[in-house]
């Protein structure tokens, strides 16, 4: 049986997607999940931007659904197009196709779901060094960014170079990438989301003195230059489904990174069998001495990030991370 709701009807519209059954299973960010059935059997899965009653029930809306829909969250969707089909190239881990992607929703395949077991963890940590070994031009990447519902300045810029200016070719030919992570992370990674924390109420302005300080002391504690590495961007455990005894990532915040970073977030939040994925990646490319020594200062953006959007339950988290980079 057919089961249409105004949102699949948006989907089929704006992607010409046969759209034979649809389901609406959750909501975030300001718009919808929907299973679909697309004509042939084949099933997917699509974020579309909500409608609000009024905007649903517009004749003009109804002839142009995207005029409803936000800059900022056309941009999202189009981001995390961006980030499947790059991770993609890479032929490393497996990842959603993308289906169809326009400025109010994404349509990428479905993934079965499976479980996670110790050999599919040690298979996952294998694939992800080789994603990572596949590398980046830069740091950065050359689209708009975005973490949950939070923006994410991917620009690539040199220490010295103003936000939004490119590096010089001179730069690019010299081999200054790895030296230049640590002052990126820095102003990409940590100072706004320390602003907006500390702006809002969630840090208090003593916590944001100890992210400073180590924002002060970041060449020092980023331990050897390594170059950019193309990776995930928000690695937690969530992001990480199994299916067919292999790990797939889906909701990237992909751009050129630390390698480091998608490993200290899988252990923030408990990735499972953590240490068969760990010899997966070591065994296929060794990290550099004392990483685990600097796993809290990857750390520290996911839980700013976390601060901006869930307020001062983790503050106390933020100032751990904070004083285990400085003491190590």
């Amino acid at each position: 049986m057919t089961s249409f709701t105004s949102a699949t009807r948006q989907v089929a519209r704006q992607t010409g997607l046969a759209v034979r059954e649809a389901r609406v299973v959750g909501s975030q960010h300001g718009y919808q999940h929907l299973m679909i059935t697309l004509a042939g059997g084949r099933r997917a899965f699509a974020k579309v931007a909500a409608a609000s009653p009024a905007t649903a029930a517009s004749p003009a809306t109804a002839a142009s659904p995207a005029t409803a829909v936000s800059d900022e969250m056309a941009a999202a969707f189009a981001a995390e197009a961006s980030s499947l089909r790059w991770l993609a190239e890479a032929d490393a881990v497996p990842v959603p196709e993308v289906l169809a992607v326009t400025e109010a929703s994404l349509v990428i395949s479905m993934i079965p779901p499976g479980h996670a077991t110790p050999s599919a963890a040690f298979r996952f940590g294998t694939e992800l060094a080789r994603l990572h070994a596949a590398g980046s031009e830069d740091f950065g990447a050359p689209w708009r960014g975005f973490i949950a519902s939070l923006p994410l300045d991917n620009t690539p810029a040199a220490p010295g170079q103003p936000a939004g200016a490119a590096p010089s070719q001179t730069q690019r030919t010299q081999g200054t990438q790895g030296t230049r992570w640590p002052q990126w992370y820095a102003s990409r990674r940590l100072l706004p989301y320390l602003r907006r924390a500390v702006d809002s109420g969630a840090l208090r302005p003593e916590d944001g003195r100890l992210v400073e300080a180590v924002m002060e002391r970041i060449d020092a504690l980023a331990g050897p230059a390594e170059p950019p590495s193309r990776i995930h961007g928000d690695l937690w455990a969530g992001n990480v489904l199994w299916s067919g005894d292999r790990g797939w990532l889906i909701d990237p915040a992909a751009h050129g990174g630390h390698r480091e970073t998608d490993l200290a977030m899988l252990a923030l939040f408990g990735a499972p069998h953590l240490d068969r994925i760990l010899a997966g990646y070591n065994d296929t490319t060794p990290l550099a001495a004392g990483w685990r020594s600097r796993v809290p200062l990857h750390q520290l953006h996911p839980l700013l990030v976390h601060a901006c959007l869930f307020g001062a339950s983790y503050a106390g988290e933020v100032r751990s991370a904070a004083r285990a980079v400085l003491s190590a």
